[in-house]
């Protein structure tokens, strides 16, 4: 049931309409074969004909079990996927007024999840009348940005839809240490410090 949704985007067998293909296999040398004999090596192996690359001239087949060919497949992408790195979106709101205290602590918390590489989303929010301090908001945004240089990107200038004005930033190259991996090195320097101090 799992590969139900692979099956169909490959010709097998019968289904190729090519007048001839182009074999390959671990245990076999790449040779062009009419379609007729290819078919004849698939049932003598007793498996199945996959054509693999359509595009090609003539077409890419291989000779191999179908199912097999299918659980493959699906064994292929479920590593590719495995080795994607998964990016969250952590979110910041601010109101258009909020003094240093507030906005010293959420600087804080921006850079620690873009040095665990993670995307941020900065916004502020503007309630009622408090829509008449967009500029303000917009200039709290970019000092935002700008104290965040040394960690990340901007991806997106400040933008205002409805209620809200937001920022996007992006960890730069290097940056993430996801799980504090690159707290233990610093762990480490104190650790040969007061040895040194020691001597």
């Amino acid at each position: 049931m799992k590969n139900d949704n692979l099956k169909g985007q490959h010709r097998i067998n019968e289904q190729i309409r090519a007048k001839e293909v182009r074999i390959v296999g671990d245990d076999m040398e790449p040779a062009v074969y009419p379609i007729a004999q290819a078919l004849r090596m698939a049932e003598d192996r007793e498996v199945d004909l996959v054509e693999i690359s359509p595009n090609a001239q003539p077409p890419v087949c291989k000779l191999i079990d179908y199912s097999k060919f299918l659980y493959q497949l699906k064994k292929r992408q479920k590593e590719q996927k495995a080795k994607q790195v998964k990016v969250d979106v952590k979110e910041i709101r601010f109101g258009p007024q909020t003094d240093d205290h507030d906005y010293n602590f959420k600087l804080k918390h921006a850079i620690g999840f873009l040095q665990d590489g993670d995307k941020v989303k900065a916004y502020v929010f503007f309630k009622g009348r408090s829509i008449l301090f967009k500029e303000q908001g917009e200039v709290l945004l970019l000092r935002f940005a700008n104290d965040l240089e040394e960690y990340g990107k901007v991806d997106q200038m400040p933008v205002l839809e409805g209620k809200r004005m937001t920022i996007f930033l992006s960890p730069k190259k290097g940056m993430a240490t996801k799980k504090g991996n690159a707290a233990q090195p610093a762990k480490n320097d104190k650790k040969a410090e007061k040895k040194a101090d020691a001597e």
